[in-house]
């Protein structure tokens, strides 16, 4: 779960490696019309910092979000002030309510340890939709598709500040283990240093699909979007 540092950051970071996050909610929007053209509400699961949810918000009538950090939720109200958010686990979804679309972006998906919790999880979104709801999942690489002992980093200059970024990441078993340090250095509170460390399941392609099915969902993968993740579209048929 990413913490207060992280929070502060963590866009300005993504966008300077390129994520383009209105692109992205404008992409998966078009999909979810491509299926239920009438769709008006949309939960944004795992939501982070707002930077989907802002965009989905110009998309659809009424946007909610999920988030379990609460640094990231406090961004998350200050960026989407009109959304209803929501604090708590993709995995204890219970919010006595339905959407006619119900994402979760980049990769957030790969925080559940296996495929009970994966097919669990899936299942409470489809008891989240509305009839002819369309779930959006952009998945972490898959364990056919993910590197190992991966490195990449970043600067980014902001004003008077600049942010450095550096990750590792192996593959142990059927996880991706990130470890990712930051130095962020500004006139007025001088160098500061921070790191974190992830750990995602690697999940085959096969095992979401399967996963899907079981939580009564037919699933459909579109390949090459999403940094080359791709996206999973799901309803109930």
């Amino acid at each position: 779960m990413y913490g207060a540092g992280m929070a502060e950051i963590y866009e300005l970071l993504h966008e300077s490696r390129g994520k383009d996050y209105r692109v992205e909610a404008a992409t998966v929007a078009g999909l979810v019309r491509a299926r239920n053209p009438a769709a008006a509400s949309l939960l944004d699961v795992a939501c982070g910092t707002g930077a989907h949810l802002r965009h989905f918000a110009q998309l659809f009538d009424k946007v909610e979000g999920l988030e379990l950090s609460d640094a990231m939720l406090s961004m998350a109200r200050t960026a989407v002030p009109a959304a209803v958010l929501h604090g708590g686990d993709m995995r204890d979804l219970s919010l006595g309510r339905s959407y006619d679309a119900i994402t979760c972006m980049f990769g957030s998906i790969a925080y559940l340890r296996d495929t009970a919790e994966l097919t669990a999880t899936l299942r409470s979104f489809a008891e989240h939709l509305t009839p002819g709801g369309v779930v959006a999942v952009d998945p972490w690489w898959f364990l056919e598709t993910a590197l190992d002992r991966h490195v990449s980093g970043d600067t980014v200059t902001v004003g008077a500040g600049t942010l450095t970024r550096v990750s590792h990441t192996e593959r142990r078993g059927h996880t991706s283990h990130m470890v990712v340090h930051y130095v962020v250095a500004d006139p007025d509170s001088g160098v500061q240093h921070f790191a974190e460390s992830h750990t995602l399941t690697l999940f085959t392609r096969a095992e979401y699909e399967e996963a899907f099915t079981r939580a009564g969902l037919e699933v459909a993968y579109v390949e090459g979007i999403q940094s080359g993740r791709g996206l999973f579209l799901a309803d109930r048929g």
